[in-house]
């Protein structure tokens, strides 16, 4: 094994500790023969039962997100299709074990094969899969370890069944041999702020107890850290911890330039935690919550209740709303058509409007009677807008239901190529940086082994990033960037000498980012971007800013 151990960095800070490992999943004995077809079946039935019974308890034990992640883990587990299909498996000869496997490998196949979310809930099924068998077999249920004082947990990947429960006064790091910058543990480790690194192959090499140093920033772990490098790396999370704390209210540069400073939202049970922030709004709230698992879209009525609970947490405040960004990852069977054959190049977004006009339209209303009152400043905006003809039609609509303020996503190389036409027609841009990586690179955000393309710091990117934030200061529109890339402090830095006028993150980030804006000016923001823009690749981008910054 190498002295230090490369990943994708996405937590922040650092962290030292002994390892301990996920428990490993059961391993899938020998076929055997079967000779009571009947009680296989039966068996196989229980040990779903079981796996359901049991998630739904630690549910009730859970609160707030957890819990909501452990009741949709319950009912992946009772479901009544696969409980079916494994059991006529072992009815036919099979034996349990492996009727529960062949039963949830198809399943995993469809969802794998749909790309996009689904293909990221894989995890899901082989957590449950693994459960299942290790129930049928007699054996430890796979979850998290519990050595009886803080640690470093190490993992092939993270279910979210056990992050759910996670407790971040146990665990001090996170370290994953898969995963990629928008996988499930990636969001977990910044929603908590702990240091984490994933997609680090090495990482399956690394024993129980043995010492480790996890850099979350630099997606670097070091196994076996000297007393010197552990001493720097406190001292360094301890003077982190010191100057964050020092930093409140508005986001500004160290020369009084202002970037507002706003939280991402997307389900309710984040409310409570987003609104207590110090942050100045809301820079993406996600509407798909309402309308997700369901064979209907929500009615008016219950859409303005939804919306009207967010404008008063935030009253006074700046809240961005993105009307139903419906298809590629979120197929609704309302809204988009299960045929498509390359869902995540198909109709998604805005376009689900032309298919059927009248969800947008009640959307928009909904949004509308829930901002009279004026509790909050809501803007409006579309998701995956193409052509400035796009752009013109939804903020004319929106427009028409008394919502004055409207804008467009800049999620595709085609919006940001034709910003400046965009600008004429658009109130503001947001810039989703994760998909527009996607669409630049033709990279599935979903795969692990394209997880470099999709870096945030990718030149190509800024380059884009760059030429939709000049389009709109021309027209004096403002233009945030509300993906991942904003809550990456350096980073920050490079988008606002880019152009950008505003960053939406997870409440945890802000404050690493609103302490690097406060230490630098705007001109010095600049001359970082230019830096970045120059760079060959994103690992030269990162680097040689952080170096400029007298990070690296």
């Amino acid at each position: 094994m190498s002295r230090l151990l490369h990943g994708i960095g996405v937590g922040t800070g650092s962290a030292t500790g002994p390892v301990a490992r996920m428990a490993p999943a059961p391993a899938l004995p020998a076929p055997r023969p079967v000779t009571d077809p009947a009680a296989e079946a039966a068996a196989v039935r229980e040990a779903l039962r079981a796996v359901a019974d049991d998630l739904d308890e630690r549910a009730a034990r859970a609160t707030g997100p957890g819990a909501e992640v452990l009741s949709a883990q319950a009912v992946m587990a009772a479901d009544p299709v696969l409980a079916d299909r494994a059991a006529a498996l072992a009815a036919r000869g099979t034996d349990g074990a492996h009727a529960l496997a062949e039963a949830f490998d198809g399943f995993r196949a469809a969802l794998a094969g749909a790309g996009g979310y689904f293909a990221e809930r894989t995890a899901d099924l082989d957590d449950l899969r693994d459960r299942a068998v290790a129930r049928l077999l007699g054996l430890p249920v796979p979850g998290l370890p519990d050595p009886g004082h803080p640690y470093v947990l190490v993992a092939e990947d993270l279910a979210p069944a056990d992050t759910a429960l996670l407790d971040p006064e146990r665990v001090l790091a996170l370290v994953t041999v898969r995963g990629g910058p928008t996988s499930h543990t990636a969001i977990l480790a910044k929603a908590l702020g702990l240091p984490a690194v994933v997609g680090c192959a090495d990482a399956a090499r690394l024993e129980n107890g043995r010492a480790v140093l996890v850099h979350g920033a630099d997606g670097v772990v070091e196994p076996d850290p000297g007393p010197d490098a552990v001493a720097r790396a406190a001292d360094a999370e301890r003077r982190r911890r010191e100057r964050l704390a020092g930093f409140r209210g508005p986001g500004r540069t160290a020369d009084g330039h202002p970037v507002p400073l706003l939280v991402n939202l997307g389900a309710p049970h984040e409310l409570a935690g987003a609104a207590a922030a110090d942050a100045e709004g809301v820079g993406l709230f996600r509407t798909e919550f309402l309308f997700l698992d369901r064979t209907q879209a929500p009615d008016l009525a219950e859409q303005a209740a939804a919306y009207r609970q967010v404008f008063s947490a935030f009253a006074g405040r700046r809240v961005v709303v993105r009307t139903l960004d419906a298809g590629a990852d979120k197929p609704l069977p309302f809204a988009t058509r299960p045929d498509e054959e390359n869902p995540a190049l198909g109709v998604r977004g805005l376009r689900t409007a032309a298919r059927d006009p009248q969800l947008l339209d009640t959307q928009l209303a909904a949004i509308a009677a829930a901002a009279e009152g004026g509790a909050a400043q809501v803007w409006v905006m579309a998701p995956m807008v193409s052509t400035p003809q796009e752009a013109a039609a939804f903020t004319a609509r929106a427009r028409a239901h008394g919502l004055p303020v409207a804008g467009a996503m800049i999620e595709v190389p085609a919006a940001a190529l034709r910003a400046d036409r965009l600008a004429e027609v658009c109130d503001f841009f947001s810039i989703g940086t994760n998909d527009l990586a996607q669409y630049t690179f033709a990279a599935d955000r979903t795969l692990g082994p394209l997880a470099g393309l999709l870096d945030p710091w990718q030149p190509a990117l800024l380059s884009l990033i760059a030429t939709a934030a000049r389009a709109a200061a021309g027209r004096g529109r403002p233009a945030g960037v509300c993906g991942e890339a904003a809550a990456d402090p350096a980073l920050a830095l490079v988008l606002v000498g880019l152009g950008i006028t505003s960053l939406s993150a997870a409440p945890a980030a802000l404050p690493g980012v609103r302490a690097a804006l406060a230490g630098h000016t705007l001109a010095e923001c600049r001359e970082l971007a230019e830096l970045a823009l120059l760079a060959d690749d994103a690992d030269d981008a990162r680097r040689t800013v952080r170096s400029r910054l007298g990070e690296g």
